[in-house]
C-alpha cells in the first residue's frame, strides 16, 4: 500500500516557521551568501531523494499525466528525454546520462524554477543531490563529489571547495504534456519507476502554487506581479529582464528584445504553455531576423530567409539547416523568486 506524503498548507507553514529557528549545518563556513538568510527546509540532506538511475518510457506508456501538467524536456544528441513535475516535486533532483552527456535536472518546487546543469566539472562527472537548505526560499543543491553547496537560482557553488565555480547551463524547455507530445512524440519520459515510494500525482504543497503566502522569508519583495506567476527570466552580465506569459496572447508569438548587451528573442505561446530566449545570433555569428510565425509540425518560427526554427533554438530546415542559436542564462520561475535574487530587475 502506498503512503500518502501530503501536506496541508497550513501545517507546512508550521513546519516551516518551526525550521526558521534550526541553526544551519556547516555554519562555520565560508558562503557567498548570507549565513543567516540560510535556512534548513525540514527534511534533511538527501531526505528529498534525488533520481540517481533513470528509467524511461515512450510517451504511449504515459498514463499518469493530465494535459497540462507541466514537464521538462531536454535534448541529449538527437534524443528528447523529458521528466514531469509530477514526480520532481518528489525528488527535485535528477541525475541522468546519455553518452558523453551528464546533466542534473534540478526542480525547486517552491519557486517553481527547473535547470539542466552540466554534470563535468573539473573534467570529473559528479552527482547532484538535495542538502535540505534552502536560500531565498529556493533549492541549494550539493554535489558529491566535494559535498559543495549551490544555489540553484545563482547558478553558482556557494560554499565548499568549489565556491564561485558557475554552473556549466544546458537548455531546458518547460511545457504542457499536451504540446510536448504534439510536438515530439517520440520523446522518453521519466518513469514512476523510480525505485521510490511516493503518491506521485499528489502535490505536496497544498495550495502554494495558487496562494502568494510563501513558507519562508526572501530577502527582496516587490508587488509589480503576482507573486507566484510563472516568468521566463533572462540574465547577462549588467541586466536581468522577466517576460510573461500574456505578452504572446494568440498563438505563437515572436519577441526580440535587448538584455543588458545581448540581442535576444523569445518564441512563446500562452496558448501552448512555453517561453524559451536565444540570442539572435548563431553559434557561427549570423544575425537572424524573425518574420513569422510557424504552426506546422516541430518548427515554431521562421526567419528571413526562409529557415524553419524549433524550440530548442535549432534550424530544421532551410538553407541554414542545423544551425543553432547561442543559448541564454534563462529559465521559468515565480515571480516573487526572481525579484528576491535580483532585486533590480526589469520587467519588459
Amino acid at each position: 500500500m502506498k503512503k500518502i506524503w501530503f501536506l496541508s498548507a497550513s501545517f507546512l507553514l508550521f513546519l516551516a516557521a518551526a525550521c526558521q529557528e534550526e541553526e544551519v549545518p556547516n555554519s562555520a563556513g565560508d558562503w557567498l551568501i548570507p549565513q543567516s538568510e540560510i535556512r534548513d527546509g525540514g527534511p534533511g540532506k538527501d531526505g528529498i531523494p534525488s533520481i540517481d538511475r533513470p528509467n524511461f518510457i515512450s510517451l504511449s506508456e504515459v498514463d499518469f499525466l493530465e494535459e497540462e501538467d507541466l514537464v521538462i524536456a531536454v535534448k541529449y544528441g538527437t534524443e528528447i528525454r523529458a521528466y514531469s513535475h509530477v514526480i520532481l516535486d518528489w525528488h527535485e533532483i535528477v541525475n541522468d546520462q546519455k553518452d558523453d552527456l551528464a546533466l542534473s535536472i534540478n526542480y525547486c518546487p517552491l519557486t517553481g524554477t527547473a535547470i539542466g546543469w552540466n554534470r563535468m566539472i573539473n573534467g570529473q562527472i559528479t552527482e547532484f543531490g538535495v542538502s535540505g537548505l534552502l536560500y531565498n526560499t529556493n533549492l541549494i543543491p550539493y554535489d558529491r563529489a566535494t559535498d559543495s553547496n549551490w544555489s540553484q537560482m545563482r547558478l553558482d557553488c556557494v560554499e565548499g571547495e568549489l565556491q564561485g565555480t558557475k554552473a556549466a547551463l544546458h537548455p531546458v524547455v518547460e511545457t504542457s504534456w499536451k504540446t510536448l507530445k504534439a510536438l515530439y512524440p517520440d520523446t522518453k519520459m521519466l518513469s514512476l519507476n523510480t525505485g521510490f515510494n511516493r503518491s506521485y500525482g499528489r502535490y505536496p504543497y497544498g495550495d502554494y502554487k495558487t496562494s502568494s503566502q510563501l513558507l519562508f522569508p526572501v530577502s527582496n519583495s516587490d508587488d509589480r506581479i503576482f507573486a507566484k506567476e510563472r516568468v521566463l527570466g533572462i540574465i547577462t552580465e549588467t541586466a536581468t529582464k522577466v517576460y510573461q506569459f500574456d505578452q504572446f496572447p494568440a498563438g505563437t508569438g515572436i519577441l526580440e528584445d535587448q538584455v543588458g548587451d545581448q540581442e535576444i528573442v523569445i518564441f512563446g505561446s500562452q496558448a501552448n504553455n512555453f517561453m524559451v530566449a536565444f540570442q539572435r545570433e548563431t553559434t557561427e555569428g549570423v544575425s537572424i531576423d524573425f518574420e513569422s510565425l510557424s504552426e506546422d509540425s516541430e518548427a515554431v518560427a521562421i526567419d528571413q530567409e526562409g529557415n524553419r526554427w524549433n524550440i530548442f533554438g535549432e534550424a530544421i530546415s532551410g538553407p541554414r539547416a542545423g544551425a543553432q542559436l547561442k543559448f541564454t542564462r534563462s529559465y521559468i520561475g515565480y515571480f516573487f523568486s526572481w525579484a528576491a535574487f535580483y532585486p533590480e530587475l526589469e520587467i519588459y
